[in-house]
């Protein structure tokens, strides 16, 4: 089956340069030089594909754009002039799947009808298996859940597969951004080139240029010989450039200029090399916060930003935690050799769907292995997953033993704001409510990597209770033991700064140092006999040291007697 093709485009040697390379492809191509004209060739005729120029004599191409993309699934290319990149990323998110420049390469076109070809032929596999298409079947197995808010996403990374638009995945750590990606790739017409990612946050940005776009041999000290860069190696595939906020800003403008030109320059090379790569891009942080502080460019926020996709949090999709728990539970079984997969136990499986995941999906594996590990049976229990108890059950705890607190004795509460208040404490109310306290600690103080301050009574409850005890006025024994631990320690204190005023020395620390030294190198010599060199072993120095010494601090071999 003969494939055909629309182009348009006003410029006349133009049309008639892209039709020849059409051709000599076996494709088979009719030429409209308006808007209106191209119009009526696409109501009369069946084509698979589109090429058009965004500026025509009687209105843009962005309408055709428009209007193809609405009524039906064909790939439709749009040809930008230089400077005229923000009409070509208007037109990407209107639906045209690619773009190219002019003045016209026509490597640059053959690639992009070859890339229309892939995503023609994929539209025909998914039409004659539009029930269960070997596409909606990978989607299935790769992007695990079916709850609400997966449906539309899995509509558009169908749709984002078969553009060569770039694409920016927001949304928060753990939540599968890398995932997403390498599935747009392997559902895109790039699936048969290589999918490259790369962490921009753990390269040196010294580094950063010879890694991205490569060196030759000789170009700086340590290049012993040429090096592909990223854009390189993902020639032909897909670039997905992960935690793309923490790109330096010098690395931003070469990142813009190798996005928007399709071009690479290695460090020590005289000329550019084209690269046909998409780019896909991600980050857990806001950019439009980051270009409004000026840490993020902004026309290089528009270039990778083109279309956007927010990925769900795991909190935002608990129907499909079962579902995602038993596939991680086999994976984890075939990693690790293990004859038969863990299974959950309903009660596990209730409190994962209320636990409250910070990190997403990924915090959702890591607690599987970890109640794997500890787990002595196949079988996981909520006993096994480290997990405190709801804090449902916790609020209604705190909240009876706040209401057994503020009710009791309701007689004695003043209304004046006065200390008295602390007399509706008995010891027996205090006794309690510190056993309810320390069982609730006990209860939920079962998550591994979670710990609880332990409260103790305070020294003002213990003087309350004892001055309960004895009859007295709580006011009267609480001003009581405050001024006599007061004074306590003020005597204290004073004691301690008038003994360490008799420690210091009265001549000063030097020399009291040297009397210190002297004393020592007497007792040594005194012990050795005044044997000089027995002294000097004794005292771990050495002979002449000693001697040196010796005459420093006056110490004559007379002092013998």
């Amino acid at each position: 089956m003969t494939v055909t093709a629309l182009v348009v485009d006003d410029e006349v040697d133009l049309c008639r340069l892209m039709q020849i390379t059409l051709t000599k492809m076996g494709i088979k191509s009719d030429v409209a030089y308006t808007l209106s004209q191209a119009r009526a060739y696409w109501q009369q005729n069946d084509y698979d594909f589109c090429l058009t120029d965004l500026k025509l004599p009687d209105g843009s191409g962005l309408e055709l754009v428009k209007h193809i993309s609405n009524s039906s699934s064909t790939p439709i290319a749009v040809i930008t002039a230089h400077g005229s990149m923000d009409l070509a990323i208007e037109a990407l998110k209107l639906g045209a799947f690619d773009f190219v420049n002019k003045p016209l390469e026509l490597p640059r076109l053959r690639q992009l009808v070859e890339n229309a070809l892939k995503v023609i032929h994929q539209n025909n596999e998914a039409e004659a298996a539009p029930e269960c298409s070997p596409e909606q079947q990978m989607l299935d197995s790769r992007l695990i859940g079916d709850s609400a808010v997966m449906h539309p996403l899995k509509n558009t990374i169908l749709k984002l597969a078969r553009s060569q638009a770039p694409v920016f995945l927001s949304g928060a750590s753990g939540t599968g951004k890398e995932v997403v990606a390498k599935l747009i790739h392997d559902l895109s017409p790039r699936r048969d080139g290589s999918f490259v990612p790369v962490n921009c946050g753990a390269i040196p940005s010294e580094l950063m240029e010879s890694e991205f776009f490569g060196h030759k041999k000789g170009s700086f000290t340590g290049a012993v010989a040429d090096k592909q860069g990223l854009f390189q190696q993902a020639n032909g595939g897909t670039l997905f450039l992960d935690e793309v906020a923490d790109l330096p800003l010098a690395m931003q403008v070469k990142l813009l200029r190798a996005i928007q030109e399709k071009t690479v320059r290695a460090i020590g090379d005289t000329k550019e090399l084209p690269v046909d790569i998409r780019i896909l891009s991600a980050t857990h942080k806001d950019l439009n916060q980051l270009v409004q502080s000026g840490l993020f460019r902004q026309d290089l926020y528009y270039r990778i930003n083109v279309i956007e996709l927010k990925l769900p949090t795991l909190n935002a999709r608990r129907d499909d935690i079962p579902v995602l728990a038993k596939h991680f539970l086999a994976l984890i079984a075939k990693e690790w050799q293990l004859d038969t997969p863990p299974s959950l136990t309903a009660a596990a499986c209730e409190r994962l769907q209320h636990h409250d995941f910070a990190g997403n999906v990924r915090e959702l594996r890591n607690l599987l292995e970890r109640a794997v590990t500890l787990a002595e049976t196949y079988t996981i229990d909520v006993s096994h997953l480290g997990l405190a108890e709801l804090d449902t059950q916790q609020s209604q705890n705190t909240n009876a033993v706040d209401n057994t607190a503020l009710t009791s004795n309701p007689s004695n509460y003043k209304e004046d704001n006065q200390p008295a208040i602390a007399s509706v404490i008995n010891k027996e109310e205090i006794g309690q409510t510190s056993t309810v306290k320390q069982s609730e600690q006990a209860k939920t103080n079962l998550h591994p990597y979670r710990t609880i301050t332990q409260h103790y009574p305070s020294t003002i409850q213990r003087s309350m209770a004892n001055s309960i005890e004895s009859d007295r006025s709580p006011i009267s024994s609480i001003e009581q033991e405050l001024t006599t631990s007061h004074t306590t320690h003020d005597e204290q204190t004073r004691s301690k700064e008038d003994f360490q005023s008799q420690l210091l020395p009265a001549k000063g620390l030097e020399h009291y140092l040297q009397e210190q030294e002297k004393n020592l190198i007497i007792t040594a010599l005194k012990q050795t006999g005044w044997n000089k060199t027995q002294a000097a072993e004794l005292l771990g120095t050495t002979f002449r040291s000693l001697r040196y010494r010796m005459k420093k601090l006056d110490i004559a071999e007379d002092q013998a007697d």
